[in-house]
């Protein structure tokens, strides 16, 4: 019996905003866009893939003030729909 992650969130503006109980920022592509994701993400190989390459890319330095993720927008938005999916 499987269950349904909770969706990512697009922030509303690029002001810094409150993250709800349960969720991550996450700053994606070259625009920076702000997305809220599920921390049960994080548990995810497809997710922690872009980890990887997030700490390959930037160490453990992420001067938005939370998690740049080095893909764009359209590769993130497709990993979380396959995550949201499971």
């Amino acid at each position: 019996m499987g269950f349904r992650l909770p969706s990512i969130r697009r922030s509303s503006s690029s002001k810094q905003m409150e993250v709800p109980k349960g969720y991550l920022a996450v700053y994606v592509g070259e625009k920076m866009k702000r997305f809220l994701i599920p921390v049960s993400f994080l548990n995810e190989p497809l997710f922690q893939e872009l980890l990887s390459q997030a700490e390959e890319e930037f160490g453990y330095c992420h001067p938005m003030g939370g998690l740049t993720i080095p893909c764009n927008e359209d590769v993130f938005l497709h990993t979380a729909s396959c995550l949201n999916s499971l």
